[in-house]
């Protein structure tokens, strides 16, 4: 099923499977494909950066749960629940978020642009450390790489993505996209 390409449904659909990860790990200390994060630090990630960045830039209090360490399952819940919140409300398409990096950009593009694709991109990290499908979408793998090529020296001097890890040359497009955001796209926990 290709995803959607309106923010507040391609949210629903990518977070929806992350969640279904999410669900299915059994072990929130595995080690995953982030150099020395667990799973639980994966979850950690998303629901630690994306309220400070909604706070600051568009005045959005997103709620809160309980911490990972505490109950990650449940903490992952409230917080995609609130990111879903925010996108749903109608008000949502003309607000804006503003930031020295990016300038000015409506609120569910910048949603979409920055947090959505970080979930995309992590739905990888936790499937291939608790041995869940790793599988993405093909469509909005090539997407995401036909739009971070073009700045690949803006996006590895921000420091957010790791060295590029050199994949076949007739790789599909999901091991080529993990290989340019610094993934080992054959990487498997020990």
């Amino acid at each position: 099923m290709a995803l959607s390409d309106r923010p507040a449904e391609r949210h629903r659909q990518v977070a929806g499977r992350f969640t279904d990860r999410v669900r299915g790990t059994a072990s929130w200390d595995a080690p995953s494909p982030v150099d020395g994060w667990t799973a639980r630090d994966v979850v950690r990630h998303l629901t630690d950066w994306f309220p400070a960045f909604l706070a600051s830039g568009a005045g959005v209090d997103l709620p809160r749960g309980p911490s990972v360490d505490e109950d990650p399952v449940a903490a992952w819940q409230v917080h995609c629940d609130g990111v879903q919140a925010v996108l749903d409300d109608p008000e949502t398409p003309r607000r804006k978020l503003a930031n020295p990096h990016i300038g000015s950009v409506p609120l569910d593009e910048a949603i979409d642009r920055f947090y959505t694709a970080d979930v995309f991109m992590h739905t990888w990290d936790l499937a291939r450390a608790t041995g869940q499908d790793d599988r993405l979408d093909p469509g909005f793998c090539a997407e995401l790489l036909s739009g971070m090529e073009p700045i690949e020296d803006v996006l590895r001097s921000s420091g957010q993505y790791g060295p590029r890890v050199e994949v076949p040359g007739d790789a599909d497009v999901q091991t080529r996209m993990l290989g340019f955001i610094g993934r080992d796209p054959f990487w498997r926990p020990r």
